[in-house]
C-alpha cells in the first residue's frame, strides 16, 4: 500500500494526472488482478493520453470563441440547402488544413452559414489545428484600435499562428481604407501557409464591389480564391432549428 502511494505522489508530481487517476481506480476496484503487467501499462498511458488530449480539445475550443457550439454531426444535410454530402465529408478530414486550402461560405441570412463555419471549425480543433472565430465588422474595429495602440503588429501575428481563421459576415459593412489594407495583409501572410474560412450572405461575384478599391479588391480576391472550396447555400432560413444554447448571436 505504502508502494502504491509512493507511485501516485510520483504520478502527480511528474505531472500526469490521468495516469494516476487510473493507477487509483485500479488499485481501489481491485482490477489491478485482471491486468498482465504489459495491460496495465497500455491502460495507463491510454488513460493519460485521453485526458490530455481532452483538455488540449477543450482549451482549443474555448480559444476559437465559435459563435455557435456546433459539431459537425449536427449539420442537416437533408435540407434542401445545395449543400454537398461528399463536399462536407471532405471538409471533415483534416487534408485540407493541412493542405492550407480555404473554403468560402455564401447564402442568404439565416440559412445556417454560421453554423457550418463553426461545425467546421469545431471538427479542425477536434484534429489538433489551433482555431479563430471572428465578426469581420469587430475585428477590424479591434485591429483599427490595435493600430492606434502601437499593438497591430502583434494582433496579425496572432491572428497568423492560428492554422485555421475563420472570418464571419463580411460584406455587411462597406470596407473603408485601413480594413480593405488589414484584410489584405491577414491573407498575405496566410496564403501557401495557413486555412481560412470566409462567411457571407453576399454572393462571391459581388465581392470586389464590397471591398472597395479596385486594386485591392483584385489582390484580396485572388488570395482568397485560391484553393477554395465553396459552399453555396440556398433556401429558408434554418434558425427554427437551432437549439436556443446553441445560439452566441442570432444575427448573421
Amino acid at each position: 500500500m505504502n508502494n502504491n502511494q509512493a507511485t501516485l505522489r510520483k504520478l502527480e508530481q511528474l505531472r500526469l494526472p490521468g495516469m494516476a487517476r487510473a493507477f487509483r481506480a485500479t488499485m481501489e476496484t481491485g482490477l489491478k488482478q485482471s491486468f498482465t503487467p504489459d495491460e496495465l501499462v497500455s491502460h495507463l498511458v491510454d488513460t493519460e493520453w485521453d485526458d490530455r488530449y481532452n483538455r488540449k480539445l477543450a482549451r482549443l475550443i474555448k480559444g476559437a470563441q465559435f459563435r455557435y457550439r456546433a459539431c459537425f454531426e449536427e449539420i442537416d444535410l437533408e435540407s434542401r440547402r445545395n449543400l454537398e454530402k461528399n463536399t462536407l465529408l471532405r471538409l471533415s478530414e483534416k487534408g485540407w488544413i493541412e493542405a492550407h486550402q480555404n473554403v468560402l461560405v455564401t447564402g442568404p441570412t439565416g440559412a445556417g452559414k454560421s453554423f457550418i463555419a463553426s461545425a467546421l471549425g469545431h471538427q479542425a480543433c477536434i484534429h489538433g489545428f489551433r482555431t479563430g472565430y471572428y465578426s469581420c465588422s469587430k475585428l477590424f474595429t479591434q485591429l483599427k484600435l490595435a493600430r492606434a495602440e502601437g499593438s497591430y503588429l502583434k494582433a496579425l501575428v496572432r491572428i497568423q499562428k492560428q492554422e485555421l481563421f475563420i472570418l464571419d459576415d463580411i460584406g455587411l459593412e462597406p470596407f473603408d481604407a485601413p480594413s480593405r489594407m488589414a484584410f489584405l495583409e491577414i491573407l498575405e501572410d496566410r496564403i501557401g501557409r495557413r486555412s481560412t474560412i470566409i462567411v457571407s450572405q453576399i454572393p462571391i461575384a459581388m465581392w470586389h464591389q464590397i471591398i472597395g478599391d479596385p486594386t485591392i479588391a483584385d489582390a484580396i480576391c485572388d488570395r482568397i480564391f485560391h484553393s477554395s472550396h465553396r459552399i453555396e447555400l440556398k433556401g429558408e432560413s434554418m434558425r427554427k432549428k437551432y437549439r436556443p444554447d446553441q445560439e452566441e448571436e442570432i444575427t448573421e
